[in-house]
């Protein structure tokens, strides 16, 4: 009976609830609504979804182009503090060197550089009235041009060319030394008193008037001439330590007074037989017009007469 009533009165209109009747409502209509998750959710296929943004592939390619543009800035940054550094630019501009519009580079400080390559017909040099100073650090200070090469080291300066080398004044173009010998005469630079060389080829060597000529050498000494050796000189000296040799096709001249020192010639001792042992002897004859002949010597006190004497009958 009490539910027919009920029905009875809901169909006559809303049935009105208690105070906690609704409020037991609306706690478990709460609670039934945060522990549903998939309230409003729709299963949708993804893969059938328009996609935006980097993914797979062409994230990864991102990432390796941010990296890359990263390292650049960072050696962009090194080369700019290396520059500034050595350059010295400040608020003033570059306090190392000058840049003029005729093509001048000027440094202004002290500069360390490796190698230098100027461009075609350029021109190394200093102020006017300041030295040019170039040092090298336990190494040698080379300029080169194509085959020709100027080396300055602690010991010596060598100048090595295989087309020749000239030298000259640049304000009055008068040429000091040239290796052109076709058109000028070989002298020896003002202030220089010795040439070193390993072979010479020339026509003549000639000293001043006031001085000697003197050619020293460590080993030994080859004098040749195509069409003959002349030697001329108010007084001609020669002093070796071992042997001397000269050889001639048709004759050896000494024309003047002629002096042999002995001391070093080998002699025999008394007491030896002529003639014993290996060795053969010879005397050594002159000529009245210098001519110089040898004789084999087969006895004692035996002269320069022979047979076949070159002087004829004046000896």
């Amino acid at each position: 009976e009490p539910a027919a009533a009920s029905a009875s009165q809901s169909s006559n209109g809303p049935v009105k609830k208690s105070m906690r009747e609704k409020a037991v409502e609306r706690r478990n209509v709460n609670k039934e609504h945060n522990s549903n998750f998939k309230a409003g959710y729709i299963p949708i296929d993804e893969d059938r979804l328009h996609k935006t943004g980097l993914r797979g592939r062409k994230g990864n390619l991102a990432i390796c182009v941010i990296i890359l543009l990263f390292i650049l800035a960072v050696i962009n940054l090194i080369i700019t503090l290396v520059i500034w550094a050595v350059i010295r630019i400040g608020p003033n501009g570059c306090d190392s060197m000058e840049f003029h519009e005729s093509g001048l580079l000027r440094f202004k400080q002290v500069s360390d550089m490796g190698v230098i390559h100027p461009l075609y017909k350029s021109t190394v040099g200093g102020r006017r009235n300041e030295n040019l100073v170039i040092t090298g650090n336990n190494q040698p200070i080379v300029f080169q041009q194509g085959t020709t090469k100027l080396s300055v080291e602690n010991n010596k300066t060598s100048i090595t060319s295989d087309i020749g080398m000239q030298f000259f004044d640049p304000r009055t173009q008068n040429i000091l030394f040239s290796t052109d010998y076709e058109t000028h005469e070989f002298h020896l630079p003002s202030g220089v008193k010795s040439l070193n060389v390993q072979k010479a080829s020339t026509e003549r060597i000639t000293s001043n008037a006031t001085s000697d000529l003197n050619i020293k050498v460590d080993g030994h000494a080859i004098v040749r001439g195509n069409e003959g050796v002349f030697i001329m000189g108010k007084t001609i000296e020669f002093h070796m330590g071992g042997n001397m040799e000269l050889k001639a096709e048709n004759s050896i001249i000494l024309n003047g007074s002629v002096m042999v020192s002995t001391t070093r010639l080998p002699s025999s001792s008394s007491g030896d037989q002529l003639g014993s042992g290996d060795w053969v002897r010879y005397k050594l004859c002159m000529c009245a017009d210098g001519t110089l002949f040898k004789v084999q010597v087969t006895s004692q006190n035996m002269g320069c007469q022979i047979s076949d004497n070159p002087c004829g009958n004046t000896h």
